[in-house]
């Protein structure tokens, strides 16, 4: 048996999420299909995170084990055949043995996008939420800076996934402008249900000064998710990038300093 990692790239809008369901389409699923299929033998397929439904990736990480010796450059453009365009393989490689894409991950890179515009983009809609009303970055900047460091997040955690530990260490977070559009960065060593969703709509509720920045760290303190802002869209979340130890590194690394 040899363990093989996938590099994986979707628009969320045409799924029910990452993880399978059994009368659902999802990233998952059909990536499962598709591999049994093609290797002809049952696959158990782990993510490194389980996106939401509507939520996209630019660089999922998924692993599996086979007996199969097919070529990783044949399983890639074998998927890439089989898979509707929405999904696409970027990359199949060998992985170090032990190596677990959900397990093995130290840290992962989200995206969430704001189109701060009067008149809403067509091609932006499918990946960003479209606020018409005023917002005040400087305000929203400065709420993010308490979220770094190791916390309770509670009160961003939505009721499916309060049956987990609710402590994340949040490694960096970032506000970026360019034009129309605001990006809301977010790394961490892991993320609660709809946590970046959940952060992203109390930092609006910040912007359009319904709420101070000191508000953030309150939430932090209270640990009561109806305390805080509503969850912002789905569409506007993308997994950018998960981060591996050294000794899980090959050419994912490569790949993905190329984004």
């Amino acid at each position: 048996m040899r363990t093989l990692r996938l590099l994986v790239e979707y628009d969320g809008r045409h799924f029910h999420g990452w993880q399978r369901q059994p009368t659902q389409e999802t990233v998952q699923g059909l990536l499962s299909t598709q591999l049994e299929r093609l290797l002809r033998e049952p696959i158990r397929l782990i993510g490194a995170s389980r996106t939401d439904s509507g939520v996209h990736a630019l660089g999922q990480v998924a692993s599996f084990s086979t007996g199969s010796a097919l070529d990783p450059l044949a399983i890639r453009g074998a998927l890439n055949s089989l898979l509707p365009q929405a999904i696409r393989v970027r990359l199949v490689e060998e992985a170090p043995d032990g190596f677990d894409a959900r397990r093995s991950a130290k840290a992962k890179r989200y995206v969430y996008l704001i189109e701060h515009a009067q008149v809403a983009s067509p091609i932006l809609a499918p990946f960003s939420w479209h606020i018409r009303q005023p917002l005040d970055l400087t305000l929203m900047a400065k709420a993010i800076r308490p979220l770094r460091g190791k916390h309770d997040f509670s009160s961003f955690c939505a009721a499916p996934g309060r049956m987990r530990n609710p402590i994340c260490r949040v490694f960096s977070t970032h506000l970026r402008r360019r034009r129309e559009v605001v990006a809301l960065f977010f790394s961490a060593d892991s993320f609660l249900h709809h946590m970046v969703r959940n952060i992203v709509g109390s930092l609006v509720e910040i912007g359009k000064r319904r709420r101070p920045p000191e508000w953030m760290s309150d939430l932090l303190s209270a640990r009561d998710r109806t305390q805080a802002g509503p969850t912002a869209p789905a569409q506007g979340l993308t997994l950018l990038r998960v981060v591996y130890p050294s000794w899980a590194t090959r050419a994912l690394a490569r790949t993905m300093e190329t984004k």
